[in-house]
Order: C-alpha cells, then structure tokens, then sequence
C-alpha cells in the first residue's frame, strides 16, 4: 500500500508577550491549523462545537494547548430536545500569523 501525499493546510505562527516572541515559531497542520484558524476569527465571541461543528473539537485543542497556545474553556448550558452542556473555547495567546499554505476545509 502506497501512502499518497495530500494537500494540507498548514499554518506557521509566532507566540507573542507583550510585543516580543515567546519560543520559536510553530507549524500546526491539517485539522489543527483549522482549529486555530476558527479560534482566531471567533475572537470575543468564542468557539463552540455548538454553533461550529466538527468532529473531535477537544481533541484539537487539546493539541494546540501541547503547542504552548492558551486557550480557556467555559462550560455553558444548553436546553432543547437532547439538554445538557458543552464547552465554549476562547484564544487568549497572542498570535501572529507568519504563513498559511492551503485552504481550511
């Protein structure tokens, strides 16, 4: 079986404190770049399973955390037909996007 290469998004981006780089830059691929991706454009209002889905959104930001990237979750309620929770994701690290090669699904 050969592995066939795929077209993948990948987004390079730099830590930022307080104006200065924290770390070296970092490459985040495929599903995770997406993530990030929607993370950075939902900006205040957050990013939720709820209003966004896709498979494994935890799992990806579980990942990102691993990158080093502060992302703060909040546990909201939700009512109707099946009630329960889910969670609400927010970007708190400053980011600055150096590359993007490929496009978002």
């Amino acid at each position: 079986m050969t592995k066939t290469d795929k077209a993948q998004y990948t987004m390079r981006v730099q830590i930022m404190d307080k104006g200065a780089p924290l770390g070296l830059p970092i490459t985040v691929v495929g599903r995770d770049a997406w993530m990030l991706k929607e993370l950075m454009a939902s900006g205040k209002v957050g990013c939720t399973s709820v209003n966004n889905p896709a498979p494994r959104v935890s799992h990806y930001i579980f990942k990102l955390r691993g990158y080093g990237i502060a992302i703060e979750t909040v546990h909201e309620s939700h009512a109707g037909p099946f009630p329960g929770s889910h969670a609400r994701y927010f970007l708190r690290s400053d980011l600055i996007v150096l590359d993007e090669k490929g496009r978002a699904a």
